[in-house]
């Protein structure tokens, strides 16, 4: 390499230079509009530099200020190129590529200049830049040319750039090879615990350059079982909030993890990326009950058991090994609550429909009985809302549902209604254990409330005077059965899943698409994942029963496109005592 080919190279970079500026073009009134002035400068000055003061003036001391400008050219181009796209205004696909082309020709270019410009390599390039490499090191060992406050300032400046660009390289080494992760919550315990820091290789599941889709090919194939980080699907994927995630994360390592910027509009700090386990796969259908996830395919058109799920699926945090639990910080379920959700599901199956639809049809004869005996007078008719049909509300409201019952002229009648009138259907569930088990829940909570209810009209009946109606063994041993069931409820969507994706209306399976899949974390009561939004609302417990209870729920399962997806977890680096490869290392 001589002068001329090191002169040549340096007009071929800055014209792809050049010609990036061209493609960050903007004419719309936005932020977009700094992308070209910011890159055409940019490369005014680096051509300005390399032809005349260092090619056509042999201004030698210009050497170190081109090296900086060559060192910091992917960077600008990098930046022009988020700023032209983080306007209200899209660019076209064909025009992204060819702007990540232009990048890629003018770093390749400086990389290589910078490679001959290095002092190792600087004296071979000519005679005259030898002599002159020679002379400033002779200058930097003479004690006497130095100024105190100039090589003090030169100092500092040398940090400050060390330290911009470390910065820039780290964010290219993020977006492309490989990024480090902090574990911000225990939704994966005992896998990972909060604090926990893991590597996760991104380069073969397809990273693309800022807000845009041109970038390295997919080749990662993602299997059940793998622990992976992905972009956050509950949050909005518009060009705004890409250029927000993008800029904080810019901040966030300039102020060396300090400042956050990425928080969602309330000013909370944003869940995203998510770390969690791949659960289903492309061409599944799933379905979760008591614990236990199924899969069919359509090959495979039967629900079973997916037995590796049950490896790292965690219930009971109680029962990890104790040199976990000393860190983990929320245990959602005593030995105990565990064990009585465990009688719940037991209870569930074994309930035997004919003797209950018996049961039912007596309480509301009983009930019916009491309410023509009682003398006072009825006014008005009665009807309850979905959210007075509530759980919560039919257990801690069961006295003020009694007397409205027994006040109103239908009130024997809705109540007989609201008991039995599930006990004539006859309902098919074609092997929906998750509807079926809902349909017999819903029916085990309405014996309850039965019970309550017709206890209270009995108490009411008789005159009983309030200490009577607290110190009631029926009533205790009710309310006892109504705590346990609500505590049930309550636990529903993180120890259940509907069938999912859903069935068309015609009844028919539809699977995982294609490249997409569907995650979850391995502490099932303490993880919000795919099976959940974040919005909450009141629903029917079964569409079988026209008078179904109903209760808060946040069930929305949805998958993810790879193209959410960053990598899977490769190596979990800290802490020491538990350092190595992610897989199933917390049992």
């Amino acid at each position: 390499m001589n002068t001329k080919k090191l002169s040549v190279l340096s007009c071929a970079c800055a014209a792809f230079s050049a010609l990036f500026s061209l493609t960050v073009l903007s004419f719309h009134a936005d932020i977009s509009l700094i992308a070209f002035p910011l890159a055409l400068v940019f490369t005014a000055i680096l051509a300005v530099s390399s032809l005349k003061k260092l090619f056509s003036e042999s201004n030698l001391a210009f050497i170190a200020v081109f090296r900086e400008l060559l060192q910091y050219l992917p960077y600008v181009l990098l930046v022009a190129f988020v700023f032209r796209r983080a306007g209200n205004f899209g660019t076209p696909f064909a025009l992204d590529v060819v702007s990540v082309l232009l990048w890629l020709f003018a770093s390749a270019s400086a990389l290589v200049i910078l490679h001959f410009l290095n002092p190792k390599y600087i004296s071979k390039v000519s005679s005259e830049w030898a002599n002159f490499v020679e002379t400033q090191r002779a200058e930097r060992k003479n004690p006497k040319n130095k100024s105190l406050v100039k090589s003090t300032v030169r100092e500092i400046l040398s940090w400050i750039d060390a330290l911009v660009q470390a910065v820039f390289m780290v964010l290219l080494l993020n977006i492309f090879i490989v990024q480090l992760y902090e574990i911000p919550s225990e939704s994966m315990v005992p896998e990972f615990l909060i604090k926990d820091r893991v590597v996760v290789f991104k380069t073969l599941s397809g990273p693309k350059f800022p807000l845009s889709d041109v970038g390295l090919p997919y080749l990662k194939k993602y299997n059940r079982g793998d622990i992976v980080v992905f972009r956050n699907p509950h949050y909005a994927n518009d060009r705004k909030s890409e250029v927000r995630t993008f800029l904080s994360q810019l901040v966030y390592m300039c102020t060396l993890t300090k400042v956050n910027l990425n928080v969602d509009e309330n000013g909370n700090q944003k869940a995203d990326p998510l770390v969690k386990r791949v659960c289903g796969v492309e061409g599944e259908q799933l379905m979760m009950q008591d614990g236990v996830l199924y899969a069919r395919t359509k090959n495979s058109p039967e629900f079973k058991a997916v037995e590796l799920d049950s490896r790292w699926a965690t219930w009971n945090l109680n029962a990890v090994k104790p040199s976990l639990k000393k860190g983990i910080r929320d245990f959602p379920l005593s030995e105990d609550d565990y064990a009585d959700l465990l009688t719940v599901e037991e209870e569930r199956r074994n309930l035997k429909l004919e003797e209950l639809s018996a049961e039912c049809k007596n309480i509301a004869a009983d009930f019916a009985v009491i309410a023509r005996r009682i003398n006072s007078q009825k006014r008005g008719t009665v009807s309850f809302s979905d959210e007075q049909l509530s759980v919560y509300s039919l257990f801690i409201n069961a006295s003020s549902f009694t007397a409205s019952l027994l006040s109103s002229e239908n009130g024997a009648e809705w109540f007989t209604a609201f008991m039995s009138d599930w006990c004539d259907t006859t309902v098919d569930f074609n092997g929906d254990l998750y509807a079926e088990a809902n349909f017999r829940l819903n029916l085990m909570i309405k014996r309850v409330v039965g019970r309550l209810i017709l206890r209270n009209a009995e108490l009411y009946a008789s005159n009983a005077q309030l200490d009577a109606w607290q110190r009631d063994a029926i009533q205790v041993a009710n309310l006892t059965e109504a705590q346990k069931l609500y505590t049930y409820v309550m636990l529903l969507d993180l120890r259940n899943m509907p069938v999912f994706p859903a069935n068309a209306d015609d009844g028919s399976p539809r699977y995982i698409p294609k490249n997409c899949y569907f995650m979850m974390g391995d502490n099932r009561f303490n993880s919000l994942d795919m099976r959940h939004s974040y919005d909450r609302w009141n629903t029917k417990l079964t569409d079988a029963d026209t008078y179904s209870v109903t209760y808060m729920t946040d069930m929305q399962p949805q998958y993810v496109n790879r193209s959410r997806m960053l990598g899977s977890t490769s190596y979990r680096f800290w802490p020491v005592s538990r350092a190595g490869r992610p897989g199933n290392t917390g049992r």
